[in-house]
Order: C-alpha cells, then sequence, then structure tokens
C-alpha cells in the first residue's frame, strides 16, 4: 500500500484505502471537499486531515495537484465565505481560546481590579452560553406541533422531549384540541 489514495480526473472521483472509488460528488466526497477548504482556510491541519482519512503525507501531496479536486475545493471555499460559514468557524475556533486568556488576566496579580473584574464577567457570560441562549427553560424542552384543520379548527400536540415517567405517559396520551 504504498499510495493510500489515487485520484481519477476523467470521472472526479476519489479511490480511497481499499480501492474504492468515491465521487467527489458524493457525501463523502463532498465531507472530504469540505475539509479541504477548512485546512485552506487554517481551521484543521494537514495532520487532522491526514488522520481523519487515512492518507499518508504523500498521497496528500499528490491532492494538491489533482485539478478536479482543487476546483472543487475552490468552489466550497467560495460558497463558504460569501454564506458566512468560513468566518463562523473562525470565530468559533478564536472564541475557543478566550477562556484561557480571560484566565489569565483574571489571575494576574499585576493587573487592574476592573480588568480582573470584566475577566471574571466574560468568563460567566460564557460558561452560561448554552443557558442564556434558551432562555426560558420551561419551552425549551417542549416541543409544540399545530396543525390547521380549517374553519378555525386546530389539533396542538404540546407535549415534552424529556422521557416520561409511566405516569406522565398515561396522563399525556390525551391530544388537546382548541
Amino acid at each position: 500500500m504504498a499510495n493510500a489514495i489515487d485520484f481519477n480526473p476523467n470521472d472526479d472521483a476519489v479511490v480511497m484505502l481499499r480501492g474504492v472509488s468515491i465521487p467527489l460528488a458524493s457525501d463523502v466526497g463532498g465531507a472530504f471537499i469540505a475539509d479541504c477548504s477548512r485546512n485552506r482556510e487554517r481551521l484543521v491541519s494537514d495532520n487532522q486531515i491526514c488522520e481523519k482519512y487515512g492518507l499518508s503525507l504523500n498521497a496528500w501531496a499528490e491532492i494538491a495537484q489533482n485539478k478536479a479536486v482543487r476546483l472543487a475545493v475552490n468552489a466550497e471555499h467560495e460558497r463558504r465565505i460569501r454564506s458566512g460559514v468560513a468566518a463562523q468557524e473562525s470565530a468559533a475556533k478564536l472564541f475557543s481560546e478566550a477562556p484561557e486568556v480571560l484566565g489569565t488576566i483574571l489571575h494576574d496579580k499585576h493587573a487592574s481590579p476592573r480588568h480582573r473584574i470584566e475577566a471574571a464577567r466574560e468568563l460567566r457570560a460564557t460558561a452560561n452560553t448554552g443557558a442564556e441562549r434558551t432562555g426560558n427553560t420551561s419551552d425549551s424542552d417542549r416541543f409544540i406541533i399545530t396543525i390547521n384543520l380549517g374553519s378555525d379548527e386546530k389539533l396542538k400536540i404540546n407535549k415534552r422531549i424529556a422521557p416520561l415517567t409511566p405516569d406522565e405517559a398515561r396522563e399525556n396520551l390525551d391530544v388537546d384540541m382548541e
């Protein structure tokens, strides 16, 4: 197995390990192209791509020479830029470093008390991000389906997402009609 990946530029497919041909337009091929675009944006490293797809560094170097792959990566990169996904993922990666920086400020005895307090506030806000986003927790663990049956008649299903106890399941068997 000298070469982990070979390309067939005629049908824009990738021959992965064990000789399986993967079209670039398939789900796996699309994921590979998206990861290559993330690599181009410096969100994932060469080693991460090689590890994920079982590629040798030589095979990875060959990928850069394939015109079909380059064109597909360029198109995906442009799509990610225009849709804002590239900026969003880049910001998320940078944001993941913020707690460490804030922690350094918080523990710095030479930093002004104001900066230390602001760092603590930001860390608290970051730690509570999920709870702040969901807002009202009573609505966040429910699903509501409303079906308009016409002539002011509606079928409304309002149920908890969390698993129910046997007693709760028996109580919730009825569907509310409005």
